[in-house]
């Protein structure tokens, strides 16, 4: 069995990671008035069950205001944990870390969902939507995003500590679920990115106006989430290191050394948000663009970091660990197109000659295929069969 860095356990605080194949969070908006649905347990549950070291469920909302759509997940009550400690308890029986990733629309928030056209949603008329008073637009400043959100309200120096605590609240109910890792979402434009952004960001208190002064929104939101979230599990930071609007690699850098020392472990590393995505700042939109941010986060500020971005292939995930670019490789829509790529990446790299990284029901019936089939191919690895039958190589 060959060594991999892919393959290789890495501990986080008090948590092991089986791999460092990690499960980006990725919006479903399949929730039912927040609650999480059949829809998340299977859909985490199948990301496990293919092999990743650590499953993050998408971004879920600390507060109704902050919900993007209809269908996202939601933390603000303690109604809400029994549903996902459906999830947790799957994704950890099949030998996987369930993670979550707690966020704020902000003014990105009531709109429909991507596949509806992503457009504001207007109040509706006959059609019911709950609590659609309190689903109010609320930002660092009123100030409209580039894609035409209705006018938001800039949150008032009074408000401010509340929705920072609603983090923390949120941190709870996450721990309470049995998450074992937690993911800030200050990125992608939304409300955190929206206090660090000069773009966003218009206030003349002490949320606005200078860089510190910008970011003390998410360093209080730190403060908040580590006061609620134990000390031997792991805090993930997401920054759009890039947002090509004034937030940049060298202020990212800068916020990644403030918050380390408050209890943030890894930076995930992703891109622009605030006037679109995605930003190309470090070249074309191809196979792992979004690498170098995690390569600079990782040596500049002496913190882990982990990438993601069009990263599809075992060989690229392999190299860029061994290049020392990032700690840990996070998937999303490849996961989407195969949930198995674990598995499939370590059989290609050597590193599981016997399907352990799968549940036994998996395990067994591939297994026994491999032993007594030699001559069958997997599907990932070619591009299907030629006129006689015979596997034909992929380009």
């Amino acid at each position: 069995m060959a060594e991999t860095m892919l393959f290789s356990p890495v501990q986080l605080r008090d948590v092991k990671l089986k791999n460092r194949v990690v499960v980006a969070p990725m919006h479903q908006y399949s929730a039912v008035k927040g609650f999480a649905t059949d829809w998340h347990l299977m859909n985490a549950g199948r990301f496990a069950a293919g092999g990743a070291g650590l499953v993050i469920m998408e971004s879920t909302k600390v507060e109704r205001r902050g919900c993007g759509t209809v269908g996202d997940l939601g933390l603000w009550d303690d109604a809400f944990i029994p549903g996902l400690r459906r999830c947790t308890d799957f994704i950890r029986a099949h030998d996987s870390v369930p993670g979550i990733q707690l966020g704020h629309s902000g003014r990105k928030a009531r709109r429909y969902r991507p596949w509806e056209g992503g457009k504001p949603l207007l109040k509706p008329e006959g059609a019911e939507i709950y609590d659609w008073e309190g689903w109010e637009l609320v930002s660092s400043s009123a100030l409209q995003s580039p894609e035409d959100e209705p006018l938001p309200r800039a949150l008032s120096r009074e408000e401010i500590p509340q929705v920072i605590e609603q983090w923390g609240q949120a941190a709870r109910r996450a721990h309470e679920a049995g998450f074992d890792v937690l993911d800030i979402h200050a990125a992608h434009g939304y409300l955190i990115h929206q206090f660090l952004s000069p773009f966003a960001n218009r206030r003349n208190d002490d949320y606005g106006g200078s860089e510190l002064n910008r970011m003390r929104f998410a360093i209080e939101v730190v403060e908040a989430v580590r006061a609620h979230w134990p000390a031997d599990k792991p805090l993930f930071m997401r920054l759009s290191v890039e947002d090509d609007a004034g937030w940049g690699p060298e202020q990212s850098v800068a916020l990644a050394k403030l918050v380390k020392p408050k209890g943030v472990d890894v930076i995930d590393c992703s891109s622009g948000g605030m006037r679109g995505s995605p930003v190309v700042g470090t070249g074309p939109v191809t196979y792992g663009y979004q690498v170098p941010y995690a390569q600079k986060l990782r040596q500049e500020a002496g913190i882990m970091s982990m990438a993601v971005g069009l990263i599809v292939h075992a060989d690229q995930a392999e190299a860029i660990l061994r290049e020392g670019r990032a700690d840990l490789i996070a998937l999303a829509r490849e996961l989407l197109y195969n949930p198995n790529w674990p598995m499939d990446a370590a059989r290609k790299l050597g590193a599981d000659v016997d399907f352990g990284l799968v549940p036994s029901p998996q395990a067994y019936w591939l297994a026994k295929r491999a032993q007594s089939v030699k001559s069958v191919v997997p599907s990932t690895y070619r591009m299907g069969l030629d006129g006689e039958g015979a596997p034909r190589a992929g380009t």
